[in-house]
C-alpha cells in the first residue's frame, strides 16, 4: 500500500502507485470493454430494473411510472395506499431529482428531512422530471416510483438522512474495489462524493472499513454524527460481492460500477449500475485500480470462471489491506 498522496501529487507518483486517470479509464477500459449498444441498459434506470427483474436480481419494488402529464394528474391513483415511496428520474445522475417520502397524511407528504410537501409540490416535481430538468443532457424523461428502502440498522449513525450504499467496481465479472458512500448535511442527504458525501474504502476480503475521506481529505468521524467510520463493517459481504459480480453476466458490460444497498428486511439490493464509474474510489481506498485491472487482464481462464470463483479470487488478491 502506498503512502498517502498529497492533494497535488506528481503525475509520476500517481503512475507509480497504479492510480488510474480519466483518460486511461475512458480509452483502455470503458471504451474497450463496454459496448456502446449496451449503455441504454444502465443509463436508463427503468431498463436496468426490467433487466434485473428478468435475471432475478433483487431491486427496490417498482410501484409505478410517470410517463406523461396525464400520469402526473393521476399520481395519487398510481401510488394508491402506499404511505412511503421514492421518486427518481429514469435518466438522472448524481442523485439529482430523487424525492424520498417517508410518510403521508392524505395529500400531505413528509420527506426524509421531516419537511412536509403537498400534492401540488409532488406533481410539480414530477413535471420537472418529465421535462428533463434532472436527466443527462436535459432530455425528456420518465419518473420511477419505487418502494422506500429501509437501510440496515447496523448503519445507524453512519449516514445523514440519506440511504448509505456500497459502490463496487466490477471488471470482467471480478469485483476489484469497493467503498461505502455516506450522505452528509453538505451533500444534502445524497451519496455523491462530489457534493460532500463521505467515501469509506472497504476491504475486499472482510467488508471492513480501511479509510474514509470527505472532499478527498482523510477523516475518522462522520462530520454530522461523530460516528467512528473505522468501526464500519458491511454485513452480508459475500452476498454483496456476489450480487455485484453477477451484474457482469446480467448486463454484458465489462467495466461497471454497481451500487448496492442493504435493506433491513430484504438484504442486499441492486440500486443502479453505472457504465462510467468515477475514480474517487481510489482515494477512499488509498489504492490504485490499475494493478488490479491488469492482474485480471492477465488471467488466461477468466472467461470460464464462475461468479463464485471470481468473487473468491477478488477476496484472495484484493482483500489484504496494508498500512
Amino acid at each position: 500500500m502506498f503512502k498517502l498522496l498529497s492533494r497535488y501529487a506528481n503525475p509520476l507518483d500517481l503512475m507509480h502507485f497504479g492510480i488510474m486517470g480519466m483518460n486511461q479509464r475512458n480509452v483502455n477500459y470503458i471504451g474497450r470493454y463496454n459496448k456502446r449498444k449496451l449503455y441504454p441498459l444502465v443509463d436508463n434506470k427503468l431498463k436496468t430494473k426490467e433487466m434485473a427483474i428478468a435475471h432475478h436480481v433483487t431491486t427496490p419494488k417498482l410501484l409505478g411510472t410517470i410517463k406523461n402529464q396525464h400520469d402526473v394528474t393521476n399520481f395519487l391513483k398510481i401510488i394508491g395506499d402506499n404511505q412511503e415511496f421514492c421518486i427518481k428520474p429514469a435518466q438522472g445522475s448524481g442523485g439529482k431529482g430523487i424525492l424520498a417520502i417517508t410518510s403521508r397524511q392524505d395529500t400531505l407528504f413528509i420527506k426524509a428531512s421531516g419537511q412536509g410537501i403537498n400534492n401540488h409540490d409532488v406533481r410539480r416535481h414530477l413535471s420537472n422530471i418529465l421535462a428533463g430538468l434532472f436527466s443527462l443532457g436535459g432530455k425528456p424523461d420518465i419518473a420511477l416510483i419505487e418502494s422506500l428502502i429501509h437501510f440496515d440498522p447496523v448503519f445507524d449513525g453512519y449516514s445523514y438522512e440519506g440511504v448509505p450504499d456500497t459502490r463496487v467496481i466490477v471488471f470482467q465479472g471480478f469485483p476489484i474495489m469497493a467503498m461505502m458512500r455516506l450522505s452528509t448535511a453538505a451533500s444534502d442527504g445524497k451519496a455523491n462524493l462530489h457534493q460532500g458525501a463521505v467515501g469509506v474504502g472497504i476491504c475486499m476480503r472482510t467488508g471492513k472499513a480501511v479509510r474514509a475521506v470527505q472532499h478527498n481529505d482523510p477523516i475518522k468521524f462522520h462530520p454530522d454524527t461523530d460516528k467512528n467510520l473505522f468501526e464500519l463493517k458491511v454485513p452480508h459481504w459475500l452476498e454483496v460481492l456476489t450480487l455485484a459480480a453477477s451484474c457482469y453476466n446480467m448486463s454484458g458490460l465489462g467495466y461497471i460500477g454497481t451500487d448496492i444497498v442493504l435493506d433491513r428486511d430484504l438484504g442486499p439490493m441492486l440500486l443502479e449500475l453505472n457504465a462510467r464509474p468515477g475514480l474517487a474510489i481510489q482515494t477512499a481506498n488509498n489504492a490504485g485500480l490499475l494493478p488490479r485491472l491488469r492482474l485480471i487482464e492477465a488471467l488466461p481462464n477468466r472467461q470460464s470462471m464462475s461468479v463464485s470463483e471470481r468473487v473468491a479470487f477478488a477476496r484472495d488478491h484484493f482483500g489484504v489491506f496494508e498500512s
